[in-house]
């Protein structure tokens, strides 16, 4: 899979398949309109482009308000470049400029000359240009004029009718039902991450963990799960992860740890696939180091009891 990013102007694109969207979190909804486009381009014989922007539009309207997200980029890039049908990626920048862009101008500029799109695929509820005044018919209107068709794809509703969204999984995630978030994806919630150097508190406690950095907006997560961790030498194992600021010791900024009992291993620099299966407790401040540990002891014992009940085990792939 293709980068794209920067200016469009700047590099000649073979004509594609055009398929847009936040992609945040790459639930149902974001797969239907994926896979309408991956089969489009192979009627077609063209290949898939997939368009996004960094910072999402709500992001960059209202930095303040937006403290997490499903999925940052590297997530996002893994889990695309995973379903192998997508040719080129085009993440483009969301600044002022382009917040200002109006929507005939977009569909021109943007789409017909920048991404040679010989067909659009959206969801049904697109908006896009200033003020989101673009809508599905002035898009239709615009590939008319600039030589593209637009393939609407209708939202995805659970089996009670409601539409699944990034904002559903985004609640479920944040109430800790794992199982709901997992059913609105198609799969369990997953980040990706690299494993980058902590202050070694779990080695001091023994229980050595691994410590990935979640960015500026880290995902709707709170507490210890049990995990499935993908990327390590010896193949796929199952952990506890903490999610929080560690406020035993003062922690402010947010982490991911995770610990691998019966595991050994330097993981410094691997990038690693977290799957978060199920949820244990909430974070909580101890009175003291001792507290903690045997807390992390209990939190290791109630995981190991959870994968027996699903006929998993610490080594097991699946």
């Amino acid at each position: 899979m293709r980068l794209l990013r920067g200016d469009l102007a700047s590099c000649t694109n073979p004509p594609a398949v055009v398929a847009i969207g936040k992609f945040d979190g790459l639930h149902l909804g974001h797969r239907a309109v994926i896979e309408r486009a991956a089969a489009l381009a192979r009627e077609q014989g063209l290949p898939l482009t997939l368009m996004s922007f960094e910072p999402l539009p709500h992001e960059f309207f209202a930095p303040a308000s937006v403290t997490t997200r499903l999925s940052r980029f590297v997530s996002k890039w893994h889990m695309l470049e995973a379903l192998g049908t997508i040719d080129t990626f085009a993440c483009l920048r969301f600044n002022r400029r382009r917040a200002e862009q109006e929507a005939d101008d977009f569909a021109c500029r943007t789409l017909a000359a920048g991404l040679a799109a010989r067909t659009v695929v959206v969801g049904e509820d697109f908006r896009f240009g200033r003020g989101r005044r673009g809508d599905i018919a002035l898009l239709k209107q615009a590939g008319r004029e600039s030589g593209f068709d637009v393939a609407p794809v209708a939202a995805v509703c659970d089996p009670d009718g409601e539409r699944i969204s990034s904002s559903r999984v985004r609640r479920a995630l944040e109430e800790n039902r794992l199982d709901a978030a997992a059913g609105l994806l198609g799969r369990p919630f997953e980040a990706w991450g690299r494993v980058v150097a902590g202050e070694r508190l779990g080695r001091r406690l023994g229980f050595p963990t691994v410590n990935l950095a979640l960015g500026r907006r880290p995902p709707p997560l709170d507490g210890i799960y049990v995990v499935r961790v993908s990327g390590l030498p010896e193949g796929t194992r199952h952990g506890v992860a903490n999610v929080g600021t560690r406020p035993s010791i003062g922690g402010v900024r947010r982490l991911l740890e995770v610990y691998f009992p019966e595991y050994s291993g330097d993981l410094y620099g691997r990038l690693l696939k977290v799957e978060f299966l199920a949820w244990l407790r909430s974070e909580v401040h101890f009175a003291d180091m001792e507290a903690l540990a045997q807390a992390m002891g209990d939190d290791v014992d109630n995981a190991a009891q959870w994968l027996r009940e699903n006929g998993l085990s610490w080594e097991s792939d699946r």
